[in-house]
């Protein structure tokens, strides 16, 4: 195909998508947060047929965060996100994208074996990096995108 029947396509294609992406109204999820807080953040936020999660990191169902080192407050997180997503009608299936922030990066071989686990064959694009803190103490946040079934 010649350079500007390929550029034409590409820009027509490029206005579809965005007359189609004005169309779909963003539905906010209010995160429900212990008494006495009021996050400045949405536990997730679905567009059309995808879904964008709030981090989270490793809280229990007594509202704090668990101890007991990486590998339990990577599970806690990774369970959190499961539950996030069954509740806005997708699961770990369905994820296309995560991203990990961990308190120390010498936590990544332990947290990926974690990570693993809740994946089938196919695993999301991710990125993962080191931070100098997160939110509560935690050791690791993930925020992952997926599409959503219902």
């Amino acid at each position: 195909m010649e350079f500007s029947k390929m550029k034409t396509l590409m820009a027509a294609a490029a206005m579809l998508a965005t007359v189609g992406a004005a169309a779909v109204e963003p539905e906010y999820f209010a995160r429900k947060a212990p008494p006495g807080q009021n996050y400045p953040f949405s536990e997730a936020v679905r567009v059309g047929d995808m879904l964008y999660l709030s981090g989270e990191i490793g809280i229990g169902a007594d509202g704090k965060l668990v101890g007991g080192g990486i590998k339990v407050e990577a599970k806690q997180v990774m369970d959190n996100i499961g539950a996030n997503l069954a509740r806005h009608g997708s699961s770990f299936d369905h994820v296309v994208q995560c991203t990990v922030a961990l308190a120390d990066i010498a936590d990544w071989p332990v947290f990926n074996d974690i990570y693993r686990g809740y994946f089938g064959t196919h695993f999301p694009a991710r990125m993962a990096y080191a931070s100098a803190g997160l939110a509560l103490g935690a050791k690791v946040e993930v925020q992952c995108s997926a599409v959503a079934m219902k």
